[in-house]
């Protein structure tokens, strides 16, 4: 069997009863290494679960996914994803594979940033299409996400933007001298995911562009969601682009319209209540 065991968002003890007993029977446990990451460490979980780990990175399950699959149908292997197993569509391939070998698997859920924004206090209902943020470089400045979280906001619905992770990443020149040296981790931050948003304005504003979002736009910062430490601040773009949440995981919400309900609570988080207050009250259903 093939277990799929999400790990919740905090540390050790997020794991559920029943993916804990999963893990704790299996031969091999893998742990997925490059699309979330947890508060702790890989030698924590291991003494929490009592079992040894090997890191799966992205170069083991995209391109060596059935050596990962190697002896399911005989004994069972774990493969562990901070957050809920299906939070990436990488997992879907690793399923679809074990189905075509005639592998059995099961899934063990688990709470993923997808349900636990809610703690902001906006509706989980009222978001749209979730979208990502990846870090810019000097000749690679995409901005096609920012198109989607115009069109939910246009239809009154808050945009959760996923923001990029860099683990295990080789420079274009190790990359082309097949150099296995990689670069050190890099986390995108609230303020630096903002600050992209806000050069894209601009952008769309030298085109004769009236962007749907603006410097003024109420925006929702979250950091390490879960944790013991967790940091929620709620403002404007504008605001979002120097407030400081400290070590990963970020998280960036911008808002569409919101229920009074959904406004109190974002006042708890407030960076700054008058300039809050001016600019929230305009997006009410």
């Amino acid at each position: 069997m093939l277990y799929l065991v999400g790990l919740g968002l905090g540390d050790a003890k997020d794991i559920t009863v029943k993916g804990l007993e999963a893990v704790r029977r299996c031969r091999r446990v893998y742990l997925e290494a490059y699309t979330s990451v947890l508060t702790v460490g890989k030698e924590a979980l291991e003494e929490f679960y009592g079992k040894e780990l090997i890191l799966a990175d992205r170069e083991m399950v995209e391109q060596e996914a059935d050596s990962l699959l190697k002896e399911a149908d005989v004994c069972d292997v774990a493969f562990l994803v901070v957050g809920d197993p299906f939070g990436a569509t990488t997992h879907s391939d690793l399923v679809l594979r074990a189905v075509k070998l005639g592998i059995p698997y099961k899934v063990i859920h688990n709470a993923s940033i997808m349900n636990a924004v809610g703690c902001c206090g906006l509706q989980l209902y009222n978001f749209g299409e979730t979208v990502s943020i990846v870090f810019w470089t000097d000749t690679w400045k995409p901005e096609s996400f920012f198109h989607k979280i115009e069109k939910n906001r246009q239809n009154g619905m808050h945009t959760l933007c996923l923001l990029d992770i860099k683990v295990k990443e080789q420079s274009l020149e190790n990359l082309m001298k097949g150099r296995k040296i990689y670069e050190p981790p890099r986390y995108m931050s609230v303020n630096q995911a903002a600050e992209q948003l806000l050069t894209i304005i601009q952008n769309r504003r030298s085109q004769g562009e009236n962007p749907e979002i603006t410097e003024n736009t109420i925006c929702v910062g979250l950091a390490r969601v879960g944790a013991l430490d967790e940091k929620i601040a709620s403002g404007t773009l504008q605001q979002m682009s120097t407030v400081e949440l400290g070590a990963p995981l970020h998280s960036l919400i911008v808002t569409g319209s919101m229920h009074p309900l959904e406004l109190e609570m974002l006042k708890l988080f407030s960076v700054d209540s008058s300039s809050f207050e001016n600019n929230a009250c305009q997006r009410t259903t």
